[in-house]
């Protein structure tokens, strides 16, 4: 073997191991790139799988709450049944108290109706006005007794320190003596109280 043709076989062999250097660099780099793609699928599987799971945790809160919304809805429903009920049971009760109320001072003011009736017949009928007046004097006190027990009480005005909380000035006059200004001279209508409470002002007339 001449030496050119050994230079040539020396060319040849050394192609030749380049040529399986640059093979075994191409395997290894498709290698490097599948072994990527391995961890990146992995990666994206665990993390598909992650997103399932809260998905599913997610799903099961969601279905609690529903449950939950549906039970404090049907509570509602429930009380505000319950409540319309007892708003109509009150109003009725409130209503029926106030009937009987009414009912049972009706019926113990007729007594009074019945002595006035009596007395007026008395007084066209008889010649002993006293014996009249003792029997008016004697239904009025008797009426007076009644309210006061049903607490109706008369208010307070005559000489009293003008009070606009409980009197009802219709006038002011000129007062009979400086001891008088500013005070009830004069009581036009009687006022009355029930309880604490005022039902009707007293009208009365001021000094000044």
């Amino acid at each position: 073997m001449t030496g050119k043709d050994k230079s040539v076989e020396h060319r040849h062999e050394h192609a030749g191991k380049k040529k399986n250097m640059v093979n075994q660099g191409d395997k290894m780099e498709e290698k490097a790139v599948q072994d990527a793609e391995t961890q990146e699928k992995e990666k994206l599987l665990e993390e598909l799988k992650a997103f399932e799971e809260k998905s599913n945790e997610m799903q099961t809160e969601l279905k609690a709450f529903e449950e939950k919304s549906q039970e404090l809805h049907d509570k509602y429903l429930r009380l505000s049944a319950e409540f319309d009920n007892y708003r109509k049971r009150t109003l009725k009760e409130k209503t029926d108290l106030i009937k009987t109320a009414s009912e049972d001072i009706m019926i113990r003011i007729l007594p009074f109706v019945d002595d006035i009736e009596r007395g007026l017949k008395a007084v066209n009928t008889t010649q002993d006005i006293e014996a009249v007046k003792q029997g008016m004097n004697l239904i009025y006190g008797r009426f007076k007794d009644f309210l006061q027990q049903n607490g109706v009480k008369e208010i307070e005005a005559l000489n009293t320190e003008f009070n606009t909380d409980v009197h009802e000035a219709v006038t002011k006059i000129p007062a009979p003596d400086e001891s008088q200004k500013g005070k009830v001279v004069d009581v036009v209508e009687k006022g009355y109280m029930l309880h604490d409470k005022v039902i009707r002002y007293p009208k009365v007339v001021v000094g000044e």
